[in-house]
């Protein structure tokens, strides 16, 4: 597999205060790759520091080949990263079709395109499709979640860095979403996956980080990441 992200020795910190400390870790093309451990544990950090959302203090990020670690977000978007925050942060004043447009900001010149990639979007969320002159902030948690998915899909992003997808959300609702981000993989997107249920994580992804206190220590194959002790009874609970 052709390496997509890889990054090496990362150090990023809030203030002088360091949050995330000599990380390294890479996805490959097409691959859907997870950051597990407890809150605080520097997951987050880690993909806003992908993403572009916070500048290293050291360290560097290869993405397709290129060294992005002085890039700003927004170049970042452009070359291929997409970042779905926790919480959703939908645009709540606009409604699901204006959000949906501003997802796909890089084919505005473009308007089949962007016609498209709303038409594809909505083919997998044939809810939002019901409400696409609502208002982002009136619809459901589970609904907002989709559209903060499907705005990031508007760009057609070669990597998708989703953070905490299932928080807040009713179990059945969880499912949609998991089965939405299987199918965007299965489409040719690579994902990096932050998810506070590690059972779902490490059910999703093929390899795994776990992080502790801003540091990884264990990674591999998730199916062997489900057998590790430390996983097992930190995140995954005895049976």
């Amino acid at each position: 597999m052709n390496l997509l992200l890889k990054v090496q020795d990362l150090e990023l910190a809030y203030g002088e205060v360091p949050a995330v400390r000599e990380l390294s870790f890479d996805v490959a093309e097409g691959e859907i790759v997870t950051l597990i451990g407890a809150n605080g544990a520097g997951k987050t950090t880690s993909l806003r520091g992908v993403a572009g959302a916070m500048p290293p203090r050291r360290g560097r990020i290869i993405f397709s080949g290129r060294d992005i670690t002085s890039l700003p977000a927004y170049r970042r978007a452009l070359a291929g990263i997409a970042l779905v925050p926790e919480g959703r942060r939908v645009f709540p004043a606009l409604t699901v079709r204006e959000n949906l447009e501003m997802g796909g900001f890089k084919f505005r010149a473009d308007r089949g395109k962007l016609r498209s990639q709303m038409e594809r979007v909505m083919e997998m969320f044939p809810r939002l499709r019901e409400r696409a002159g609502q208002a982002a902030g009136t619809l459901s948690g589970g609904e907002q979640q989709m559209l903060a998915l499907s705005r990031a899909l508007m760009s057609e992003p070669r990597l998708l860095c989703m953070d905490e997808p299932s928080l807040g959300l009713a179990p059945l609702v969880v499912q949609d979403i998991f089965r939405s981000i299987r199918a965007a993989n299965a489409a040719g997107t690579s994902i990096l996956l932050v998810e506070q249920n590690a059972r779902y994580a490490l059910e999703t992804a093929s390899r795994g980080y776990v992080l502790q206190a801003g540091a990884i220590i264990a990674s591999g194959p998730c199916a062997v990441l489900k057998q590790d002790e430390r996983v097992k009874e930190a995140y995954l609970g005895r049976r």
